[in-house]
């Protein structure tokens, strides 16, 4: 520990500057093709702009109740992507009512499909909260600071938005429908937007209609122009099943001509649609779009698109590839979303978001190159990690890897406990759980979560502590450990060590499965049910996701 803060300060520079390069998956094979996906995580509903250099891309996706939220990815030519930031810092600012409701775990709830576009010097952000309404966000820096988000319309329903500057300044709006909240869907609308774009002047239009047809489930539209020809591109047919439609009228308010552009066919990449399509400053098309890897999430293709017929045919004659030639691109840097941490700066990594709006008491990075989680007090008769809002989680990089963790559990009070968890509609976690004057090792498990079901717990070994304060002020004992999981063909295995060389196997094997509407994502958790005890925590040392 003496040693990493000695050169904590040294280092600094650097590691904020630094780029980092993934060892379990890199898009870009090093010699001008790529191999899909370019980003192989939970990154759903993509939609991406380019800035008015003409070869900075920012992507953004859905990020639902995770917080920090509206995930800011950069790339200079769509194949090596990084996270810059978040344009949401907490759901939802300037909004009081709102916030309260996200203060706890909305599981499914929230952001759903943006939009990102760029218009007159700035950056937007359009979603739709289907329980709430659309909301925009802009800045003038994609990087930096967003400003509060301003309620364009509010009402329940509305998702998928998609915001069109048109060349005589006029502004419209697609979206789609949830029908878990307004009962129709598989319509879209659109409706004019005051020039500004911060509220609606018009009433909505049904443009298009996918009830009774192939086309129903269509949703995530995306709005453009092109020589003259209003364009929606949106997915239709189901999210792990469906395909990519384009539309195209003289009007944006329709009657829309469509086709089927991309399609699963003969390959093994199922579901390929909902993205962005960008044209490049090399006159180059490009589409990108989500595929449903079930407990993977849902993670980002990247495919041709070729308009020689009028229309924009995605992939391979409308079938997606696995590799291909990269876009043209003065960049040659590969450069992955960060995934390992050191915890050796005073702001929270990139990769890591909370289950609902931060507290500082879910807990902080520290001066000590560690990151510090406090136990959350769960109620007497809590059922399982549903209900913990400060699970600190990241997004599942590959289809195989291996997380290790060196971590400290500091326990006040009998039951508190802390380790790392596999999240999802069923989760595993292995953690250090106090009993008395010793930890157990313990494996956590709860199939069905979602559904209200009782986590059930595996007693692995029993441990003597490491450290205990010698002082009788609210003494805490402590224990040193490494945890690490194994995930394979959405596997998890787990296994630990006392001394970070010979690690042992230890619990059950888990099967992976997604969460409400994301992927599986791993990281910490730290809580108790003692309500009146001084709070235990978790010391985070470092994490690294390798091979």
């Amino acid at each position: 520990m003496k040693i990493k803060l000695i050169l904590l300060s040294a280092l600094l520079p650097l590691m904020v500057s630094a780029q980092y390069r993934s060892e379990v998956w890199s898009p870009d094979n090093g010699d001008g093709t790529y191999t899909n996906p370019v980003i192989n995580a939970d990154y759903s509903d993509p939609d991406v702009c380019v800035g008015p250099s003409g070869e900075d891309y920012y992507l953004t996706a859905s990020s639902f109740q995770c917080i920090p939220g509206l995930p800011i990815l950069h790339s200079k030519d769509l194949v090596n992507w990084e996270i810059v930031g978040y344009a949401l810092t907490e759901l939802y600012e300037g909004y009081d009512n709102l916030k309260a409701h996200f203060n706890k775990p909305q599981h499914g709830n929230g952001v759903w499909a943006p939009s990102i576009r760029y218009h007159n010097g700035e950056y937007y952000i359009y979603w739709g909260d289907p329980d709430f309404g659309v909301f925009m966000v802009k800045t003038k820096d994609p990087a930096g600071k967003w400003e509060k988000p301003v309620c364009v319309i509010s009402g329940q329903g509305y998702i998928d938005t998609t915001p069109l500057w048109d060349e005589d300044g006029r502004c419209y709006l697609v979206n789609g429908w949830a029908n878990s909240r307004s009962k129709f869907a598989s319509v879209l609308t659109v409706r004019e937007l005051s020039a500004d774009g911060t509220r609606a002047i018009g009433q909505p239009v049904i443009v298009f209609d996918g009830n009774g047809t192939e086309n129903r489930t269509c949703e995530g539209p995306k709005f453009y122009k092109r020589d003259g020809w209003y364009w929606i591109m949106c997915p239709a047919g189901g999210v792990p099943t469906g395909f990519q439609l384009a539309m195209r009228s003289k009007s944006p308010y329709g009657p829309y001509e469509h086709k089927i552009v991309l399609a699963q066919g003969k390959t093994a990449i199922n579901g390929p649609h909902q993205g962005a399509w960008v044209h490049t400053k090399y006159n180059e098309d490009w589409f990108l779009h989500f595929q449903d890897k079930e407990a993977y999430g849902r993670v980002v293709h990247l495919q041709p698109v070729d308009w020689s017929t009028g229309w924009p045919i995605m992939g391979h004659k409308g079938e997606p590839v696995v590799t291909h030639k990269k876009p043209q691109s003065s960049s040659n840097v590969i450069v992955n979303p960060v995934e390992s941490d050191e915890f050796d700066t005073p702001t929270m990594g990139k990769q890591w978001q909370w289950h609902a709006n931060y507290d500082e008491k879910f807990g902080m990075p520290t001066a000590f190159g560690t990151f510090r989680i406090y136990t959350y007090k769960l109620s007497e008769n809590w059922k399982s990690f549903w209900e913990i809002p400060n699970l600190l989680l990241q997004k599942t990089p590959a289809d195989k890897f291996t997380v290790t963790t060196k971590l400290c559990m500091t326990s006040k009070a009998d039951g508190q406990f802390g380790g790392l968890v596999m999240m999802g509609l069923n989760y595993s976690a292995l953690v250090v759980r106090r009993m008395g004057d010793q930890f157990q090792l313990v494996q956590m498990t709860c199939m069905a979560a979602d559904k209200g079901k009782q986590q059930t717990e595996e007693v692995l070994a029993t441990l003597a502590p490491t450290a205990a304060d010698k002082i009788a002020y609210k003494p805490g004992i402590h224990e040193d450990i490494y945890l690490r999981l194994y995930v394979d063909n959405s596997k998890l295995r787990f296994a630990y060590s006392l001394n970070g060389k010979k690690f042992k196997d230890c619990g059950t094997e888990f099967q992976m499965k997604e969460g409400k509407w994301i992927g599986a994502k791993f990281g910490f958790v730290a809580a108790e049910t003692n309500a009146k005890a001084d709070r235990g925590w978790v010391e985070a040392d470092w994490i690294r996701i390798t091979k």
